[in-house]
């Protein structure tokens, strides 16, 4: 039994090398000059909707790209058996599952190459036009993760079949030039994040029920003004023309009551903590039409560790868990990528006592965001980390088997049975 577990062992790992060779192999290829006139070549022939310019360019780019990036994992494939074949004898065949493997590779690069039409309908997976069926995937590379490479940011999305090496580098996901759009702008968070994501070469969009402009202090001393938009809770439909142009909305707003009780906290607890950010996530699923809105738009909503854990406010954390068993229940059928942040207690207005600074939370919200974490954890207590996983997965399941995605209908209609229109 444990010859066999090892053997395997040896068969996957060196199948998982392989590919970490090529997404290496990828990243120099945008370093190295003298690569990267090669794999120019690549980026060359593929128009925005995945079609390629020229056959031609595209045999050239098989030859000139894909088939030396195949003998570089031929020849760490055949060393790391040769490694086996030193150490542990018995298991070197196994090893060889990383050279086979390339070798399918190898032979689909050369019938690309010579203009077999099935190789490259067969093979070439991530380059296939046509509309996108689901958001970027979040451990394996499918069509929109990919395409984000050619026309998003080609110094990112550099994986070709797992997203590890992506995340491990902090680049499953580029902030550069991306509009992002922060709600409760005015609190310590909303600007903690408004600085950090125009640190990353985000263009920033404030979102506030407070009239005053939001200004961001950079390098002590040099101040940024914010495009700040005014909205209210209730009034959420008014920003449908504005969340068209927005990449990432981050829905951050919230309130807190404390020890309240009362029928009137009740209600604006839950239509600010709860429906406010419903409202405003189903608009934004509504701008997302094209395939580069489904490669490119993201929501993040912040729902708190409050949905495992006391936050010894009652109404705070039913409104919050209400929310967070929301964005569960709809990023089943999310036509973008939807993010939660699972924050512990900082500290802010709402929470004057929280342990940890804005700055620092925001600070790890943004690093882990580009390392393509979907469910999102900075807190003190180390039990979330353990708890939070455990119940989203079991509710995402109940959801998942319990309930039945909608049927498509008109954009119109959509938008008239949610606000009760028409």
């Amino acid at each position: 039994m444990v010859y066999w577990i090892t053997a395997i062992g040896w068969g996957v790992g060196s199948i998982f090398w392989a590919e970490v060779v090529r997404d290496l192999y990828h990243v120099l290829s945008h370093r190295v000059p003298s690569l990267y006139k090669q794999h120019v070549w690549h980026h060359r022939v593929f128009r925005r909707d995945l079609t390629f310019a020229s056959a031609t360019i595209y045999r050239q780019a098989q030859w000139r790209n894909d088939f030396p990036e195949c003998l570089a994992m031929l020849l760490f494939t055949l060393a790391l058996w040769w490694a086996c074949l030193i150490w542990t004898p018995a298991y070197h065949w196994a090893a060889l599952a990383g050279t086979i493997y390339t070798l399918g590779f190898l032979i689909s690069c050369i019938a690309r190459g010579s203009g077999s039409e099935w190789a490259r309908e067969v093979t070439d997976v991530t380059h296939k036009p046509g509309r996108f069926l689901s958001p970027p995937a979040t451990w394996f590379v499918n069509r929109p993760y990919h395409w984000r490479h050619h026309f998003d940011d080609d110094q990112a999305y550099y994986c070709g079949t797992f997203t590890l090496v992506d995340k491990l580098m902090g680049t499953a996901l580029a902030l550069k030039g991306k509009k992002v759009a922060v709600t409760g702008a005015s609190g310590t968070l909303g600007k903690a994040l408004l600085l950090h994501l125009h640190q990353a070469g985000a263009k920033v969009f404030a979102l506030s029920s407070h009239s005053d402009p939001i200004t961001l202090t950079l390098n002590f001393d040099e101040s940024f003004a914010v495009q700040t938009i005014t909205w209210k809770t209730g009034h959420e439909v008014e920003l449908a023309e504005f969340l068209k142009k927005i990449d990432i909305l981050v829905l951050n707003h919230g309130i807190n009551v404390r020890g309240e009780r009362t029928p009137e906290a009740i209600s604006k607890s839950y239509e600010v903590n709860t429906f406010s950010s419903w409202r405003l996530m189903e608009l934004f699923f509504n701008t997302v039409c094209t395939n580069e809105d489904i490669a490119l738009k993201e929501v993040w909503v912040n729902t708190s560790e409050a949905e495992v854990s006391p936050a010894f406010s009652p109404l705070y954390e039913l409104s919050k868990r209400a929310l967070g068993d929301l964005v569960t229940l709809r990023r089943l059928d999310a036509p973008c990528v939807v993010r939660k942040l699972i924050l512990g207690p900082f500290k802010s207005n709402l929470n004057p006592i929280g342990v940890m600074s804005g700055d620092r939370v925001a600070r790890q919200i943004i690093a882990l965001a580009k390392r393509d974490v979907r469910n999102i954890i900075v807190t003190v207590n180390p039990l979330t980390y353990l708890l939070f996983p455990i119940k989203e997965f079991c509710t995402s399941m109940y959801f998942r088997f319990f309930s039945r995605a909608e049927t498509s209908h008109p954009e119109v209609e959509a938008q008239n049975d949610l606000f009760g229109n028409g």
